[in-house]
C-alpha cells in the first residue's frame, strides 16, 4: 500500500490541506497549513480544535499504516490542547504498541513557526 497516496487521495484531510511529508517505520510526519476557512476566529488565524484533531489523527493513522499496511479506522483519540495554533501547524507521530487487534500511537502537534506544542493527542486505531 502507498501509504502516502493513500493519505493525499483521502477527500476529508485533502479538503482540510493535510500534507504528509514523512511515513516509514511507525514514525509519520505531516503538516497544514492555516488559511481563514480553518480558523475560529474572524479576526486572525487560530486553528479551530477539530482541525489540529484531524491533523493528529490523520498523522497517527498514517505512522501505523506504515507498519500494517491496510487502513486503521480510529477506535479513540484523546487530545490535550496547550497552546494556540495561530498559523501553520506540523504533527509527528510514533507507534507505541503494534498489536494484532488495535494499535496505540503517540501523537504531538507543533506550530510551524516557533515549534511551540500546540497538542498532545494519543490514539488507538483498529489493526484487525
Amino acid at each position: 500500500m502507498d501509504v502516502e497516496a493513500f493519505f493525499e487521495e483521502m477527500p476529508f484531510a485533502s479538503l482540510l490541506g493535510i500534507e504528509l511529508t514523512a511515513c516509514a517505520d511507525g514514525h509519520a510526519e505531516g503538516r497544514l497549513e492555516m488559511t481563514d476557512d480553518l480558523s475560529w476566529d474572524d479576526d486572525r488565524l487560530v486553528a479551530h480544535g477539530g482541525v489540529t484533531f484531524t491533523l493528529a489523527d490523520t498523522v497517527g493513522g498514517a505512522a501505523l499504516v506504515s507498519l500494517v499496511d491496510r487502513p486503521v479506522p480510529t477506535i479513540d483519540m484523546r487530545i490535550d490542547y496547550l497552546d494556540a495554533g495561530t498559523g501553520d501547524l506540523y504533527a509527528e507521530a510514533d507507534v507505541v504498541r503494534r498489536g494484532g487487534d488495535v494499535g496505540v500511537v503517540d501523537v504531538a502537534v507543533y506550530a510551524a513557526d516557533d515549534d511551540a506544542l500546540v497538542a498532545d493527542a494519543r490514539g488507538v486505531y483498529k489493526t484487525g
